[in-house]
């Protein structure tokens, strides 16, 4: 297992990890990797991708292997890999050598963990094999992951308090991400002038990461029809006159994730009206990042975004009225639905398998508000998080020509004048951002967002 040959740190690092656990819980917890799911036949299988809550303990992407945490020792339950195996596969490190790397207490083949699964605690795993088993061997009914309950619902929340801030391991694994998630966009832009469909810019954008040997940490969104939030098609051909959302995140092998969205021009240069629009959406991007530190509240970020969007639509003709009454009517939320970003770590949307717990400060429930439902993280800010920011400017047609809203809206919106960014389908700029203990910085800042940076970028084709 290449993953074995660096790292040198990691075993000391997933020490101190499941020393904190046991701080937080008397309980013992067992955490599952899963398995890899078959696509149309058994042997044809999607990639392995381990359940991260096994990868932030584990530290490494082992299938079919479960870990036992209690009192801060480790011990590793997985299976020498068969000889059928080391024939397709190669040969793969013995248990031990796995168990040495990780600084596990001891190793034990999977047929053992029975043994020592008496009042464990766990978390559901996705894929429905795995989770029969943690039903079998823990011998009752596990609630899904997102409702956690009594032992389960104690572990959960104290994972959370850990990947809620990121330790220096994980934090150099997450400037990997970015810093490959940077090039897969400059290679996307460079490669637009020449490219006739979408799926030519996913393709080097994508190649990129391939070639980092990382992989992608979500589906990739290329697309001319950035009024679709998670347009996962790629067959539209590219028109001049067409603005091109590119929302691509690297992988590292450990599962650490990038997640960045830029906006550019087909054919090298805004219009007038894309132009308008794209310096409002980075001015809402770059107050958001701004306002960024310990204690500031996440929905008071979000809802800055909602004011200077709303304000500069006024300022465009847009919207008509008080920029604060419109975003309490959420009329802001015509155009710019979503929420400001989410938590980033070892998932692109970090631990949104618990549901709201972990994007939700104890105590608080999603609002029913429009403008306020799809905001996925709630709760203060703490020295090393790390969260998204990616405002956006959509013309989506189910909610411009849904009824009720444009009743709703109607005296609040100069239809006439928007009709005039009809070549504004969607923009999204999306940085990651890292809390510090007195601001923030960007991991992602190498990449440009300015105007005519983008503009640039896109008129230096690739050789």
């Amino acid at each position: 297992m290449q993953l074995l040959e660096k790292n040198s740190t990691l075993s000391q690092t997933l020490k101190q990890r499941r020393e904190k656990l046991a701080q937080l819980i008397e309980t013992p917890a067992i955490f599952w990797s899963g398995i890899a799911p078959s696509r149309n036949f058994p042997a044809n299988r999607y990639s392995f991708r381990a359940n991260s809550h096994f990868l932030y303990f584990a530290g490494l992407p082992l299938e079919n292997a479960a870990i036992r945490l209690e009192k801060g020792k480790l011990d590793l339950f997985m299976d020498d890999s068969s000889p059928d195996s080391a024939l397709w596969h190669g040969e793969l490190p013995k248990r031990d050598e796995i168990a040495a790397f990780m600084g596990a207490d001891r190793a034990y083949p999977l047929s053992e963990l029975p043994a020592y699964t008496a009042h464990a605690a766990t978390i559901a795993v996705g894929d429905s094999k795995t989770y029969q088993q943690q039903c079998q061997l823990l011998n009752r009914i596990i609630s899904p992951a997102n409702a956690p309950q009594g032992i389960d619902l104690d572990l959960a929340k104290a994972v959370i308090t850990l990947r809620l801030t990121h330790d220096r391991t994980a934090l150099s694994e997450l400037r990997q991400a970015a810093s490959v998630s940077v090039k897969a966009h400059i290679a996307g832009m460079q490669a637009t002038l020449k490219a006739k469909t979408e799926a030519e810019i996913r393709g080097a954008m994508e190649g990129v990461i391939l070639s980092h040997n990382m992989q992608c940490a979500y589906n990739s969104i290329v697309t001319v029809h950035g009024e679709v939030l998670h347009n996962e098609h790629y067959g539209h051909d590219l028109h001049p006159n067409d603005l091109l959302l590119a929302d691509v995140g690297a992988e590292t092998e450990n599962g650490w994730a990038s997640d960045i969205t830029r906006t550019w021009p087909v054919k090298g240069k805004f219009s007038s009206t894309q132009r308008d629009i794209y310096d409002l959406v980075l001015a809402a991007h770059d107050a958001c990042i701004e306002k960024i530190r310990p204690g500031v509240e996440y929905q008071e970020i979000h809802l800055l975004a909602c004011f200077i969007i709303a304000q500069g639509l006024i300022e465009l003709g847009i919207l008509k009225g008080d920029p604060t009454n419109l975003v309490e009517m959420d009329a802001h939320a015509l155009f710019f639905p979503h929420g400001i970003g989410h938590l980033l770590g070892l998932d692109v949307h970090d631990m949104e398998d618990l549901g709201d717990l972990a994007g939700y400060e104890r105590g608080r429930t999603r609002s029913d508000r429009f403008g306020l439902g799809y905001l996925r993280l709630n709760r203060p800010l703490h020295s090393g998080m790390l969260v998204t920011i990616e405002p956006g400017f959509y013309q989506v047609p189910a909610i411009l020509n849904h009824r009720e809203l444009r009743a709703k809206y109607e005296k609040v919106v100069n239809w006439s004048r928007l009709s005039e960014f009809a070549d504004v389908r969607g923009i999204r700029i999306e940085d990651d951002v890292f809390v510090t203990e007195f601001g923030a910085e960007v991991l992602t800042a190498s990449l440009p967002n300015k105007a005519q940076d983008i503009e640039n970028l896109v008129s230096q084709p690739r050789d």
